[in-house]
């Protein structure tokens, strides 16, 4: 969180290219700027929109997944996807992602929400094509996992998640879980790189 908090905060630099599918940061404050598409900020909204259609697009995966599973494979038998490596078994998990901390729904749920927070909060920067991904896979899992939270069983914010994905010697997870995890590894590797959601570069 504090990582983020200082991101959010970081002064105006002049433009300059990016690496890595970063482009040229727009002036912020008293000055505005027409984008490429003749809006005032027109590539931070590009970005805004693409961070919204990962988010989408994560989601409904992840919702309509979960639709199929209970409708068709709850309380029956696990389906071998690739012998006994990889099978679909419906479970309902009360903790966090991979089956974690059962006891403790109510944070989990409360986690997720300041995660959503945190990420409108960047999106107001974002310049960075890759954040942009990163961060709308961590909103649609997010997102998708707090739906669950909200509106399944047992009851309003202490639902169970349902997962079904099922490797073998591992927990079991779902849709939403891959998109966080892949959006969190995605969020290490831009950092390691010095990419900063605002477009900019840094070397520490």
């Amino acid at each position: 969180m504090a990582e983020a908090e200082r991101i959010i905060g970081t002064p105006d630099i002049p433009d300059a290219e990016g690496a890595d599918g970063a482009e040229p940061r727009e002036p912020t404050g008293g000055a505005t700027t027409s984008g490429s598409d003749g809006t005032v900020g027109g590539r931070g909204r590009k970005k805004i929109l693409a961070l919204l259609g990962v988010a989408v697009l994560a989601y409904l995966l992840d919702l309509i997944s979960k639709m199929i599973v209970v409708a068709k494979l709850e309380h029956e038998e696990p389906i071998e996807i690739f012998g006994d490596w990889l099978k679909f078994d419906a479970i309902r998990n009360a903790g966090a992602a991979f089956g974690i901390g059962e006891a403790f729904t109510v944070i989990f749920t409360a986690i997720a929400a300041v995660v959503i927070i945190v990420i409108v909060r960047l999106a107001r920067k974002l310049y960075s094509l890759p954040w942009a991904i990163a961060l709308g896979l961590l909103l649609g899992g997010a997102l998708g996992n707090l739906t669950d939270r909200i509106f399944r069983a047992p009851g309003v914010f202490k639902g169970a998640v349902v997962d079904f994905i099922a490797p073998a010697h591992f927990a079991v997870f779902n849709l939403a879980d891959s998109a966080i995890v892949c959006g969190g590894i995605l969020i290490v590797i831009l950092s390691f790189k010095g990419l900063d959601p605002d477009g900019t570069v840094h070397k520490d």
